[in-house]
């Protein structure tokens, strides 16, 4: 009696197995794309929630394990959990990166305003020295005033005009040259405002893109799902 009793429990353990074998998980599809972000707070928000939410899925799914290895079909179970996970992470990852194209789109559109607003400010002044030069007084004559013919004028009466006209004229055209080169000073110096802050810009936008891709990195590391042993 009891070789047959041992000879119907083989044969269900060989149906089993059987059935385990020819049992297939069916691959769920990830849902539809994550509606596009619509300001850098959301983004933001959305990035926040994908980290809490990826904690959520491997917390879930190490249960489940748990739970498996108590079932008959295990392989089966473990499979199907595995498959839960996958998808689940597939959301995830798609709201992630949805979330983080657009705040590197935000960040180059802020790069963008700020050069033009640099330009303008540049094309503004530009335009208000050229509607209004700096003055340039000319130079006052410096022809000898016509001798006077009375004996009193002495020759250091004379001396002392010419001296005088000459030193007019001289500061004259010092007041000229100090004018013409105010406007090109401050003209240089718009310049390298507008460098300055595209410099400002391109360097924030530099730092952020790495800060980006090491988050990425580690996210990425973090959403590999730990290797199990059937």
């Amino acid at each position: 009696m009891k070789q047959p009793s041992m000879q119907r429990a083989g044969a269900l353990l060989a149906i089993a197995t059987l059935l385990a074998a020819c049992s297939t998980t069916k691959l769920a599809e990830p849902d539809a794309p994550p509606p596009a972000s619509s300001s850098t707070e959301q983004a933001e928000e959305r990035l926040t929630a994908v980290a809490a939410e990826r904690r959520t899925i491997e917390t879930r799914y190490a249960e489940r394990e748990v739970v498996c290895y108590d079932k008959f079909f295990v392989n089966n179970c473990l499979d199907e959990a595995r498959e839960q996970q996958r998808v689940a992470l597939l959301k995830q990852r798609a709201i992630e990166i949805e979330a983080s194209r657009y705040l590197r789109q935000a960040k180059v559109d802020e790069r963008d305003r700020a050069i033009a607003v640099a330009e303008a400010a540049f094309q503004k002044e530009e335009a208000a020295l050229a509607a209004n030069p700096p003055p340039v007084k000319a130079p006052e004559s410096t022809a000898l005033p016509a001798p006077r013919t009375t004996p009193a004028e002495s020759r250091a009466a004379r001396t002392k005009r010419l001296q005088d006209n000459a030193a007019r004229a001289e500061n004259s055209a010092a007041r000229a040259a100090g004018n013409v080169a105010a406007y090109e000073a401050r003209r240089a110096e718009s310049i390298e405002r507008q460098k300055e802050v595209a410099r400002r810009v391109a360097e924030r936008e530099a730092k952020a893109a790495r800060r980006a891709a090491d988050e990425a990195a580690k996210k990425a590391a973090a959403a590999q799902p730990p290797a199990t042993t059937n």
